[in-house]
C-alpha cells in the first residue's frame, strides 16, 4: 500500500467498479512497468496496492466500515473505524498492509492463517451485502 498526489481519472483502466463512487484502477500495464491497483473513492487519499486481491480486500474493509478516512494513517495507525469494527476487520485490513500477510496477522493474533482467512472471507461477505444494499436502494 502506498500513498501519492491525485492523479487523473484517465490514468489507468477500471478494474472493479462499485456503488457510491468506489472503485480500483489498474495502472502501469503495458507500459513497460508492472501494474499497480490504485482505489478511488469520494474523498479518500489515494491508496495503492501490488496485488489486485489486496486492493479488493482494501475495498471490502472500506464498504465493512461505511467509509473511513485513511489520510495521515502513516503517522496515527490505524483508522479509528477500521478498529471500532472488530477483529475481523481489522486482520482484513492488517493483510492489506504491504509489510504484512496472512501469516504476519496470523502470528499477531496468536491464532491461524485459516482463521485470519476465515474472518477475511466474514469482511467481504458483510462488504457484498452492503453494496448489494446500496445498488438496490439505487446509491450509484
Amino acid at each position: 500500500m502506498s500513498q501519492s498526489t491525485p492523479t487523473p481519472d484517465t490514468d489507468g483502466s477500471v478494474v472493479d467498479g462499485y456503488v457510491l463512487g468506489v472503485r480500483i484502477v489498474e495502472s502501469g500495464a503495458g507500459d513497460g512497468n508492472e501494474s499497480r491497483y490504485r482505489f478511488e473513492a469520494p474523498n479518500h487519499t489515494e491508496i495503492a496496492f501490488d496485488e489486485l486481491e489486496d486492493a479488493r480486500l482494501y475495498a471490502d474493509v472500506y464498504f465493512d466500515v461505511n467509509g473511513f478516512v485513511e489520510e495521515n494513517t502513516g503517522s496515527r495507525g490505524v483508522p479509528p473505524e477500521v478498529v471500532q469494527a472488530g477483529k475481523d476487520t481489522l486482520a482484513a485490513y492488517l493483510v492489506t498492509c504491504p509489510w504484512a500477510d496472512v501469516n504476519w496477522v496470523a502470528s499477531f493474533y496468536g491464532t491461524t492463517p485459516e482463521d485470519i482467512e476465515r474472518y477475511c472471507t466474514w469482511v467481504r461477505d458483510r462488504a457484498a451485502e452492503v453494496r448489494t444494499r446500496a445498488a438496490e436502494r439505487n446509491l450509484e
